[in-house]
């Protein structure tokens, strides 16, 4: 039932031939690692407006200004992802940036940043558009959870599916919602340039407002930085590209940063001319474009495919989120299983592990995107400060060809980044403290996994000194429940290994029950010895247990090893095994950890 449910809803498997067909061309990837970024201007603008309103809807004329101070800093990430691309053709970005130039410390807290910001990429993307659709229909508010990790699930089905399907499918929303939102800005400017919005919904720039600061302006300018999130994932993702794959990803980079900053700049614009105040339960893009075609067709439209680019924004944390673990899991910092990819060549676990921790944010956040995006937009520009950092350590250690222009993009882009970065942790300190526990906590678990792996890996290898013991020979523990024909069969396998070695132990709960089965026992195996096990207090595994403790320390003596042979009847249908089998769960999992033990099960197959 599982495996016909499993192809039902990931489909056939592919071979590891295939591979390269799983790969994105420009215009896919556009749309799948582009989306998270893209889809940033439909709460960025707002995050503005967010802050300023706190002095008055005369402020927002600083609206503008912050905004050109956001495209600067767009164009120096832009400008910086790309020569890391082709730096660093096989991915990973800032993890492997950090690494390579600033040490292995600072490479942890870039992949550690990046991870959780992926997680929170999946959350606050799909709250984002769970309150897209909300706001048009607003009796569904008290569902916002449900409705977001139902988007949540499905968006994790569709990346099992593979990276080409999941983008075939998902491209269209994308390129729909960027389409909606010129037809928005065009409509919107072109009603102002002809005057039928009123000049007066809007205060003059360069209006005096009394109660402005220095400090409150840059905190305007780091929550309006929340729209970048998102930009670094293409140089995440290299390997996901057709070939020449670092080419192919330098120009999606680039149309990705022309479509952000036209549409983040139109949003912004008709935001301030409209005189738009930001709302509880009405998005920004959803009062412009209430204004601007009033409840008709169009309004439903923007709201439609905004709702879809912000759920489908997720998207981009599945593309970058398990490359960047396969990084990781190559250099031994997180489980090995992240390496692994699944029967449509994705790699699987990293999606749905993803796919698990961001459902437990939405349900711990309430869904709640305005909690959740000053987390996210921290975790973004502190692997954005290390990745700059890195490429100007490289640039002044390397000096390639023009590197003084490149020298001064990486620097903009880290002096920004690393201002940005500490606006949040002042301006917003009660939301994003918790940063400064987990990541440490992260960092101090990839040095933990990573010893774990040198450990093992030193005690398995074959020069490593190991104490050489003789194993003579085997004892063998029969641990039975009656006389059937499942014992019998395990009794066989017991004798083909140690035919006079062995020991079968019966644990009975009345005395009783003990005569009679030594009885038994007597006359069906006459040339095996039986332990009986009385159990006043009805424990199977404690007497056991203890009596296989004894018995190994005699055999260590004489270098033998004990062997505990387990009997198990496996049903014909596997729903039956509910209802049995759990003592030889409890047995094994009990004996597993005990050294110098071996456990050996032993299967018989029932027909009906």
């Amino acid at each position: 039932m599982f495996a016909l449910l499993k192809r039902f809803l990931i489909g056939r498997p592919l071979k590891s031939t295939e591979l390269g067909e799983q790969k994105l061309n420009k215009t896919k990837a556009l749309a799948i690692l582009s989306s998270d970024a893209l889809s940033s201007v439909a709460y960025g603008p707002e995050q503005i407006l967010l802050v300023l309103i706190t002095i008055s809807a005369a402020a927002f004329w600083y609206s503008i200004p912050i905004a050109i101070g956001v495209l600067i800093l767009l164009a120096a990430l832009i400008l910086s992802y790309r020569q890391i691309i082709y730096a660093y053709p096989q991915g990973g970005g800032a993890y492997v940036v950090s690494k390579e130039n600033l040490g292995k410390f600072p490479g942890l807290i870039a992949g550690g940043s990046l991870l959780v910001d992926y997680i929170l990429t999946v959350a606050v993307s799909v709250s984002a558009g769970t309150d897209a659709i909300t706001s048009a229909f607003p009796s569904l508010h008290a569902y916002t959870v449900i409705i977001a990790v139902a988007f949540v699930i499905l968006i994790t089905i569709l990346n099992l599916r593979g990276v080409t399907e999941s983008a075939s499918i998902l491209a269209y929303p994308v390129y729909l919602f960027v389409l909606a939102l010129f037809i928005l800005i065009g409509v919107g400017i072109y009603n102002t340039l002809t005057g039928k919005v009123s000049p007066e919904l809007h205060s003059p720039i360069g209006t005096p407002v009394a109660g402005i600061s220095l400090f409150l302006l840059l905190r305007a300018f780091a929550s309006g930085s929340s729209a970048l999130t998102g930009v670094e994932a293409i140089s995440n993702a290299i390997p996901n590209f057709k070939d020449p794959a670092p080419k192919n990803a330098a120009k999606t980079l680039m149309s990705m940063g022309a479509l952000l900053a036209l549409l983040f700049s139109g949003i912004v614009f008709l935001a301030y001319y409209y005189g738009i105040s930001p709302q509880a339960d009405v998005t920004v893009v959803s009062q412009i474009a209430e204004q601007t075609f009033g409840r008709n067709f169009m309004y439903y439209f923007i709201q439609g495919t905004t709702a879809l680019i912000l759920i489908l924004a997720a998207n981009t944390g599945y593309s970058a989120f398990p490359l960047l673990a396969v990084n990781l899991a190559k250099d031994k910092y997180i489980p090995r299983m992240f390496t692994v990819r699944g029967d449509r060549l994705g790699y699987s676990n990293g999606i749905i592990i993803l796919g698990l921790l961001s459902i437990l944010l939405i349900i711990v956040f309430k869904g709640q995107t305005e909690h959740l995006i000053p987390l996210y937009a921290v975790g973004v520009f502190i692997p954005f400060t290390l990745s700059q950092t890195g490429m100007i350590v490289k640039w002044l250690r390397e000096k390639p060809k023009g590197w003084i222009t490149k020298l001064i993009i990486n620097t903009t882009g880290a002096l920004i980044s690393f201002i940005v970065a500490i606006m949040f942790f002042l301006t917003k300190f009660t939301q994003v403290w918790s940063v400064l526990i987990f990541l440490p906590l992260i960092v101090l678990l990839f040095h933990r996994i990573k010893k774990h792996y040198e450990a093992i890996a030193d005690q398995l290898r074959l020069a490593s000194s190991m104490p050489d013991v003789p194993i003579e020979g085997n004892v063998i523990i029969l641990p039975v429940a009656g006389i059937t024909h499942v014992v019998e069969n395990s009794l066989k396998y017991a004798k083909s290994l140690s035919p006079h070695q062995i020991i079968a132990v019966y644990v009975p709960f009345e005395r009783e029950d003990e005569a009679a089965f030594e009885e038994k026992w007597t006359k069906w195996q006459p040339d095996v010895r039986l332990v009986t096990l009385y159990s006043p207090y009805r424990s199977i595994i404690q007497p056991l247990s203890k009596f296989i403790d004894t018995v190994e320390r005699k055999a260590s003596e004489s270098n033998y090893r004990v062997t505990v042979v387990i009997p198990q009847f496996i049903p014909k249908k596997s729903w039956h095994n509910f209802l049995h089998n759990q003592s030889s769960l409890l047995i094994r999992a009990h004996l597993l950890y005990r050294k110098n033990v071996i456990i050996s099960t032993v299967p018989f197959h029932l027909k009906k």
